[in-house]
């Protein structure tokens, strides 16, 4: 038995990080939502509305990966490594500022028309961040690994969908796009976008650390 188990029978169940944890979750899947919504949207209003909740449930999610880090700075005993738990609490930031990231340029660029292949990439993002979200629930007690192992392949293939999509939106840019300035536009939010599967990935390498660690 590892060290890691044999402390998780005399360590009280955790009421600090968890919830932290499950709450940065559902943020996510909530502005994941927000900018599917969004980048089906014609109406630049809603646009612009829905570009200020999503800011709005980004700086929510920099307050908890804030107390996160207060957590860790005050609890000598952790539930898992605390190296883990702040990669983890950075991770899960970086996917909200990418999901803001990309919100911002749509509506800083005035891109009210979008193309397929960016909602194509914000059905990953949603994809991802439920999977996120299903593994945060399971790392309190850690028992049902097949279904952490299945959520993180989840993760992985859409990172992997999401950037062939990116790759070839991109070579059409290049190819059909005329106007230089809207190339550039579509292409920094695409980035964000595919960012954004990326970060969700970076998430699912610290789940497999923390698997790992506590088999």
């Amino acid at each position: 038995m590892g060290l890691n188990s044999l402390f998780s029978y005399f360590i009280p169940k955790d009421k600090k990080f968890f919830p932290l944890f499950e709450q940065a979750g559902e943020n996510l899947i909530e502005m994941a939502n927000l900018l599917d919504r969004l980048v089906n949207s014609a109406d630049p209003e809603e646009k612009s509305e829905l570009t200020k909740i999503i800011n709005d449930l980004e700086q929510k999610g920099d307050s908890l990966t804030h107390k996160i880090h207060l957590e860790l700075g005050k609890n000598f005993i952790t539930p898992f490594d605390r190296e883990d738990i702040h990669a983890l609490a950075n991770s899960l930031d970086d996917v909200a500022d990418y999901i803001y990231g990309a919100a911002k340029k749509i509506h800083l660029y005035k891109l009210y028309s979008t193309t397929e292949a960016m909602r194509e990439i914000t059905t990953l993002i949603v994809e991802s961040c439920e999977q996120v979200h299903i593994v945060l629930l399971e790392l309190k007690t850690l028992k049902n690994v097949r279904k952490i192992a299945e959520a993180n392949i989840r993760i992985n293939s859409a990172e992997n969908k999401a950037d062939d999509i990116y790759n070839n939106a991109v070579a059409k840019l290049f190819e059909h796009e005329k106007d230089a300035i809207n190339l550039i536009k579509y292409k920094e939010v695409l980035s964000a976008m595919e960012t954004a599967t990326d970060r969700c990935e970076d998430v699912s390498d610290v789940f497999e650390s923390i698997l790992v660690k506590n088999a």
